[in-house]
């Protein structure tokens, strides 16, 4: 009987080690989620279920964004965002792209107050989409505007005599699939690509005139291609304030909003792509034996411009 009782305490122990043990690689694994989570989201995890204030940030060279416009959709349908803010730092990119993130940042500010933070850089679609903001705030020393659109093209047909190479071709009509880079383009080539290039340039302009709240003639006048500090701005009416996140904040209070609210990232859950991200010009810098600051070169650069197709809208330093 004695080893029965003994026998009865041992399973008794054995049940609350086992029940502990349950519990404790619940609470782990729990841990573990909540942890991987937030290592995925970063700070909107467990910032976007209560009211705050979203902070998306427009970097680099700009072409169509699914991704991005989805993420704007969402934080315009979000009961919890109150007020947004855009933080740009690029030099431009396609005008298919600036056109695309323009009009739903517009829709958005239908629908809540947006400002946008202008940091180094708002140049040509940058600027475009900076200027669908309700208020634009930029720093002294950031650089705005490059208003204008341009196309361009290589000509290595001096290199294809170089090399021997002759290019046949047979076409519809003398203008299909020109300019081309095999051939120096002539005058009705560069007349067809000139009136592609004013139309676009034309709708910039006016939809710089419109959100500014300016003439035309005054738009016309700014939008030769020129950038401007964010002093140069503030006078040239492209930007409402000169400051940064706490400007804006101040903006956004005006709007009913409070300036005590929680500012949360809404980062992107989609990689950039394999071409041209940053980790990708570190593995390159890798391969040949550099550093990986050099990658980071590499990218500042805008190695990623050297693919951009069709009219854009970007400014080269």
């Amino acid at each position: 009987m004695a080893m029965r009782a003994d026998d009865l305490i041992d399973r008794r122990r054995l049940r609350r080690k086992l029940t502990f043990w349950r519990v404790a690689a619940f609470v782990v694994l729990a841990a573990a989620l909540i942890a991987f989570s937030a290592w995925i989201y970063g700070e909107d995890f467990t910032g976007q279920a209560v009211d705050h204030i979203a902070k998306v940030k427009i970097e680099g060279t700009i072409t169509e964004d699914e991704e991005l416009i989805k993420r704007l959709e969402t934080i315009r349908k979000s009961a919890t965002v109150k007020g947004v803010i855009l933080s740009i730092d690029s030099p431009g990119g396609t005008t298919v792209g600036g056109e695309s993130i323009y009009e739903e940042v517009r829709k958005l500010a239908g629908d809540k107050p947006v400002v946008a933070e202008v940091g180094t850089l708002a140049a040509s679609a940058g600027y475009m989409i900076a200027s669908a903001a309700d208020h634009i705030v930029a720093r002294k020393t950031s650089i705005v505007g490059s208003i204008g659109v341009l196309i361009q093209y290589p000509d290595v047909s001096a290199l294809m005599d170089k090399l021997g190479i002759k290019l046949e071709e047979v076409k519809s009509s003398p203008l299909k699939a020109s300019p081309s880079p095999f051939k120096p383009t002539n005058d009705d080539e560069r007349a067809m690509v000139r009136k592609l290039i004013l139309d676009s340039y034309d709708w910039f302009v006016g939809i710089v005139a419109e959100r500014r709240k300016i003439s035309h003639e005054q738009a016309l006048a700014l939008a030769d291609g020129s950038i401007f500090t964010g002093r140069q701005a503030l006078g040239n009416h492209l930007v409402d304030a000169v400051g940064g996140e706490t400007e804006a904040i101040d903006w956004l209070a005006t709007k009913g909003i409070d300036s005590k609210l929680k500012v949360v990232e809404w980062k992107s859950t989609e990689g950039r792509g394999f071409f041209f991200t940053r980790s990708m010009t570190k593995a390159v810098a890798n391969a040949l034996g550099l550093p990986d600051a050099v990658g980071d070169v590499i990218h500042e650069l805008g190695a990623d411009r050297l693919f951009l197709d069709g009219l854009v809208s970007v400014w080269h330093p």
